[in-house]
């Protein structure tokens, strides 16, 4: 007897999917941002307010901590501030979340976006957890973590999508002040520029110089 011969199937011709280049990456990245910050200024009634903070105590206290510590374990005057905002965030919950339907939600935690930019073009916030939780030189591990991993493209969906406020910080480029755009459904953003020399009035009236951020 003959052997059964199977009837022939039609099949689709697989299609060769080619991955979007670095290129069409930045450009999706640019009009996802730029989608997010039209929405901003839309929809959130922005208010701007600057301070001058004396850093001269932090940078002293950073200095005596970093000359007892190898250079692999120096802390970062970035962990800082993060450190400050969340403390900050503590005292002023009603920052700390979102603005969905017409009411504040607060944050599950203290959840900090770290606005970073990347290699190819664009900008991510992903979230430090928990922040609040984490004495300085946690957070700088977590910080240096953090960026090594967003500019590998290693962040975890988790980081992208609960931010609770997002800081950002352009003192490493020289800049004094930082305005930034709140981004959607944040109901607050933090910037710092940098820190740098500048004149000061003591307590016995006499001027001197102070970093000051």
């Amino acid at each position: 007897a003959q052997p059964a011969i199977a009837p022939a199937i039609d099949r689709p011709a697989a299609v060769a999917v080619a991955a979007p280049s670095p290129a069409q990456r930045a450009q999706a990245m640019r009009q996802t941002i730029a989608a997010a910050m039209s929405r901003s200024k839309r929809e959130i009634p922005h208010y701007y307010l600057a301070e001058e903070i004396e850093f001269e105590r932090a940078a002293s206290w950073l200095a005596q901590r970093n000359a007892i510590l190898t250079a692999a374990q120096r802390l970062l005057p970035a962990a800082l501030l993060l450190k400050a905002v969340a403390f900050a965030l503590r005292r002023y919950p009603e920052f700390n979340g979102f603005w969905r339907d017409g009411a504040f939600v607060a944050g599950s935690g203290v959840h900090l976006g770290v606005a970073i930019s990347l290699r190819e073009g664009g900008l991510v916030a992903p979230a430090l957890h928990d922040a609040d939780r984490h004495d300085i030189a946690s957070l700088t591990r977590s910080l240096l973590d953090l960026v090594k991993r967003t500019r590998a493209g290693a962040l975890r969906s988790s980081e992208l999508a609960d931010p609770t406020i997002t800081v950002t910080n352009l003192g490493d480029q020289g800049v004094a002040s930082v305005f930034g755009v709140i981004y959607p459904p944040q109901v607050a953003l933090v910037g710092f520029g940098r820190i740098a020399p500048r004149p000061l009035v003591g307590d016995d009236g006499r001027i001197a110089a102070a970093p000051m951020l």
